[in-house]
């Protein structure tokens, strides 16, 4: 069975994989000169069924319209954006109701908690290969109250088997001594053990260089323009001008995926999601964090990835423009000064890599995976920013129902037909 997988991102290439390793022929298309090159590429590095929660919270719409305007918002939404993406985003703020958004939190734990399970299973061979740490991941909070919603929600977790610890500020530092400086601010934080993190890019590298050498087919700089249907079925896709056939395909081609499959009338509804991250070099910082931390007050993230700090957040809602904002850059600066102030002052801009990404996400904050409404054709997207976490999981489970195998984990949830409902 020859089967055709768009896009070589974390998606893509663990469905690949896991197709190929039941015997399928594969080809997969990218339309970059080499794998994890797009929203994979420089994602926050950590892989964490703790933190499996939808952007859209309840009260995620009165925070959205305070911050209107403003270029430190950790949710913005530009103007030019909106009109395209008005039935979207009103689906968005509706799944953030309280009932709503525990169903979806639950959805999400459970597909991380058997993602990251997958990972150790059929990826272990690679770690050496994508800086994995197993340090768990720390969130700090700078109010008490915070701090109490945050046990609230972590309590839920539990059916899941995540495990986490309340901390003082002085645990806090005890478990991440680059936190010292800013203790005296810190109310505690909770800390998820089994978390880790690793780099993105790195792991994308690894596993397609494995999934080439087991037969997986590489077609690079190869865009698909459109997918082509007989009969109601998925029959090939359209690149550069040449057909190429296939029994079955996954899009998995991140916030470009709803654009292709609208070429065979399904549709998708998958927005891109605009995050930024820096990549500091901690060679000349005397106290260098080892724990990745989520700072709730920043609402962002920093991972040292081996040498380097991963400094990755916020959303903003920009259609598909991939250019990098300097003000949204000067953002990521301020949480390295308000996380690790030593550090900072030591940082050498000229050096920092700095990154944007479109994240592709569904509005009720939950992957997209498995057939659409053409037969032979499926999806894997729509993970936003939890596609890291999501990937070896999300990889396996399409895969098995591309080849009509048992899934693990039950898709009905995960369906792309549960938007048409």
């Amino acid at each position: 069975m020859h089967i055709i997988v768009i896009g070589a991102g974390l998606l893509g290439l663990t469905t690949a994989w896991f197709l190929r390793r039941h015997g399928a022929e594969v080809t997969v298309f990218e339309r970059g000169p080499g794998a994890g090159l797009e929203t994979s590429f420089a994602n926050g590095g950590m892989l964490h069924a703790s933190q499996a929660s939808p952007w859209n919270e309840p009260g995620v719409l009165r925070q959205a319209l305070d911050m209107l305007g403003r270029e430190d918002a950790a949710l913005l939404i530009r103007p030019r954006a909106l009109p395209r993406m008005l039935p979207w985003v009103w689906s968005f703020f509706r799944n953030a109701r309280s009932d709503r958004f525990l169903v979806n939190l639950e959805k999400n734990t459970r597909l991380a908690a058997y993602s990251l399970a997958i990972l150790d299973e059929h990826f272990s061979a690679l770690e050496d290969g994508f800086e994995r740490a197993a340090l768990g991941t720390l969130k700090v909070y700078r109010s008490a109250a915070d701090l109490a919603a945050a046990e609230q929600v972590a309590t839920r977790c539990r059916a899941f088997d995540v495990r986490y610890d309340v901390l003082d500020p002085q645990r806090v530092v005890a478990l991440e001594p680059a936190l010292g400086p800013i203790a005296d601010v810190l109310c505690g934080g909770i800390h998820f053990p089994d978390d880790i993190s690793g780099d993105a890019h790195l792991f994308c590298r690894a596993l397609a260089k494995q999934a080439a050498a087991a037969g997986v087919c590489f077609e690079f700089n190869a865009s698909v323009d459109r997918l082509l249907q007989r009969g109601g079925r998925f029959h090939a896709v359209e690149s550069a001008g040449r057909t190429h056939t296939a029994e079955a395909c996954v899009v998995a081609a991140g916030s470009f995926s709803a654009h292709l499959l609208r070429s065979v009338g399904v549709r998708l509804p998958v927005q891109p999601v605009k995050g930024y991250s820096l990549t500091i070099p901690l060679d000349d910082w005397p106290q260098a964090p080892r724990v990745p931390v989520i700072d709730e007050h920043f609402h962002a993230a920093a991972c040292p990835l081996g040498d380097r700090l991963r400094i990755a957040g916020t959303a903003e809602f920009a259609g598909f423009d991939a250019n990098l904002t300097a003000s949204r850059i000067e953002n990521l600066y301020t949480l390295v000064a308000g996380l690790y102030p030593t550090g900072a002052r030591l940082i050498d801009r000229r050096r920092v890599e700095q990154w944007t990404g479109l994240r592709p996400m569904s509005p009720d904050g939950v992957g997209i995976m498995g057939e659409s409404a053409v037969a032979g054709l499926y999806v894997n997207t729509g993970h936003g920013h939890l596609g890291w976490t999501m990937a070896p999981g999300a990889g396996k489970l399409v895969a098995d129902r591309v080849l009509g195998h048992a899934t693990e984990l039950g898709l009905e949830d995960y369906l792309p037909a549960r938007f048409s409902r």
